[in-house]
């Protein structure tokens, strides 16, 4: 494994993050796919065993299910101090107001419940899960600020929006004199590359790490064209994600493959090998369902593309509009 500083911070993390959100109980929340405790228990410790020691949930996958099964997996498999744990705010996790949303009253109530919920006393990273129009950013960023100096939280990091809105974030904490994002979870594959245009230079340009979700398209770039799964066909943001671009699309995807068998390699290694190689990303958020995932991931760390390969794979891409804000 090998490890890296979490943007300009002291921490150092693993060059790839686990992610939990295929970890909680399948009739709670809008993830049928997920795997139960039983089930995602083996992940986490291999993820261990491998020295994967990020991992990132958020306090609505599956109802907070997932931040219980990873908290106490954790407890039981790893030293808390050897492990960073990340989780997020934003979407409601109850009905009717304040259930959601970045307010002072939803933040400090729910950094309290994730707390509970994964049995530690703090967070490594505390995260909002996506830019709340209705709460000045100013209010937000006190109120994480709070949280950090409660002890609760060691730093906070932000995920998918505009590059103005994370700009505006930080002129906001620089102002107030409260703490700043350190790092940046944004949507980054090769089937969906908008974020290189101004996120990720922005990122470079003021020393955030950035932790991309979906590096292998939700699996669309780990198979053929024409082959399913059963995420694929009920994970709902998959038509919203990836149906813009089909034809295009399609043509990475059949590249994807053509560089692995070249290489002798799982199209998941050549198509993570690929956001490894972009200078600005610090640790790929992974998800982990069959076994042979977490080994491909690890594999990817040693796969350098060469110019003529990255170029094959980035040719085909046209402009997207803009997804998962």
């Amino acid at each position: 494994m090998e490890y890296t500083r979490l943007g300009k911070t002291g921490l150092e993390v693993s060059r790839l993050c686990l992610g939990c959100m295929s970890y909680g109980i399948p009739d709670r929340g809008s993830h049928p796919w997920t795997l139960d405790e039983q089930a995602s228990r083996p992940f986490i410790r291999r993820a261990l065993e491998l020295g994967i020691n990020f991992f990132d949930t958020a306090n609505s996958y599956s109802d907070g299910t997932s931040e219980e099964i990873v908290g106490r997996a954790l407890k039981d498999l790893a030293r808390r101090d050897d492990v960073v744990i990340a989780t997020k705010v934003y979407f409601p996790t109850r009905p009717g107001p304040n259930g959601g949303g970045l307010s002072r009253k939803a933040i400090l109530s729910e950094i309290d419940n994730s707390l509970r919920r994964l049995g530690t006393d703090y967070v490594d990273l505390y995260q909002i899960h996506r830019w709340d129009p209705g709460t000045p950013i100013e209010e937000t960023m006190e109120a994480l600020h709070d949280v950090v100096k409660a002890g609760k939280a060691r730093y906070i990091g932000a995920s998918s929006m505009y590059a103005w809105q994370f700009l505006q974030a930080q002129h906001a904490a620089e102002r107030g004199g409260w703490t700043k994002f350190v790092s940046m979870q944004n949507h980054l594959n090769l089937l969906y590359r908008e974020e290189e245009r101004e996120m990720l230079p922005l990122c470079e340009e003021l020393g955030v790490g950035v932790i991309p979700w979906s590096p292998l398209a939700r699996g669309r770039l780990t198979r053929g064209w024409d082959q399913s799964s059963e995420r694929f066909e009920s994970d709902l943001l998959i038509p919203r994600l990836y149906a813009y671009s089909e034809n295009s699309d399609r043509v990475i995807v059949e590249r994807v493959g053509q560089v692995a068998a070249s290489r002798g390699v799982p199209r998941a290694q050549a198509a993570l090998a690929w956001v490894l190689g972009k200078s600005a990303v610090t640790a790929p958020i992974i998800g982990a369902t069959k076994p042979h995932h977490l080994e491909d991931a690890v594999a990817a760390l040693q796969l350098k593309l060469t110019a003529e390969e990255t170029a094959l794979l980035e040719e085909p891409y046209i402009p997207h509009p803009v997804l998962g804000h």
